[in-house]
């Protein structure tokens, strides 16, 4: 009888301690709020978009750009004039990517560097910040047609601020803020009627803004778009604004993007300053991104 009574009076204070204990466990919990996801790709479309590569993560990303689908049955729609990039991105921790590239196109190289600085959260930041730094060089400059061409004169830089706002399960949005140096400023040619030849060069320094999205259509499936705006193209340039348009397909291991766009190049100066297909005209290329994670 002695112990149902020490009993009873020791139920409340063993409950009373159980609640204490439960509470601090609750306020000791993180909540993670992190808002993830945004674009499955590492590129919207030609654009980069703000996902990273997770620490210790190698990505082999391989990129075709094959030839305009204007000359028809000619070349196959363009299959008989693809552009290769072929780029390895590993992920030196949660927060930095390093990586490096290759393509066909002008036999360029590439080296980059994309680092997210500050995440979207549920109730707190409403953007994912990251920021983009590429240095390429144009191997295939010819000595005989630029005189005094120095080493330092192949090389571009490219700077970008990549913003992205997931703004439901299905719909993503992308703001880059893009600044391009250009050591060999990008040339057009043009010829009057009576045959002069003239030529323009752009300003070393060029400024654009690019525009992009993500909506899921299904699990595994979304449809992309992304469009670059040159904010100081000279008048008479031979060159676009990029417009790209695309499906992405996630498989396993990688995502396979599919798209098409007016512009063949796959470095950031190569689409944005030197996109030469024209929608209105039929001159737009057959693409895809395929990436593989190892």
């Amino acid at each position: 009888m002695k112990k149902i009574i020490f009993l009873l009076f020791l139920l409340p204070a063993l409950l009373w301690s159980q609640d204490d204990l439960l509470s601090e466990l609750e306020s000791s919990a993180e909540i993670d709020n992190t808002v993830n996801a945004a674009f499955k790709g590492l590129k919207v479309v030609n654009f980069e978009s703000t996902k990273l590569a997770h620490q210790k993560e190698l990505y082999l990303v391989v990129s075709h750009r094959f030839g305009t689908v204007k000359n028809g049955i000619d070349d196959f729609f363009g299959l008989d004039n693809a552009v290769t990039q072929i780029k390895f991105i590993y992920g030196v921790n949660e927060w930095l990517n390093l990586g490096v590239a290759r393509s066909s196109l002008m036999k360029k190289y590439g080296v980059h560097a994309k680092y997210r600085l500050i995440r979207q959260t549920e109730g707190g930041f409403p953007f994912t910040l990251v920021g983009y730094h590429l240095a390429t060089v144009n191997t295939a400059l010819d000595e005989d047609l630029f005189a005094k061409l120095e080493f330092g004169d192949r090389l571009t830089y490219t700077t970008q601020v990549l913003l992205s706002r997931k703004i439901s399960d299905n719909f993503s949005v992308l703001l880059a803020p893009t600044y391009i140096h250009e050591n060999l400023a990008t040339r057009s040619t043009v010829v009057s009627e009576s045959e002069t030849v003239s030529v323009f060069d752009e300003e070393n320094d060029q400024f654009a803004v690019g525009v992009g999205g993500r909506y899921k259509l299904a699990k595994r499936w979304s449809v992309n778009v992304d469009y670059g705006i040159h904010l100081n193209r000279n008048n008479n340039s031979n060159f676009r604004n990029p417009l790209s348009i695309g499906v992405d397909l996630e498989t396993g291991g990688h995502v396979f993007q599919m798209h098409f766009t007016n512009a063949q190049g796959m470095f950031e100066e190569a689409f944005l300053v030197q996109a030469q297909g024209d929608w209105g005209d039929g001159d737009f290329f057959f693409g895809f991104n395929l990436s593989r994670v190892f």
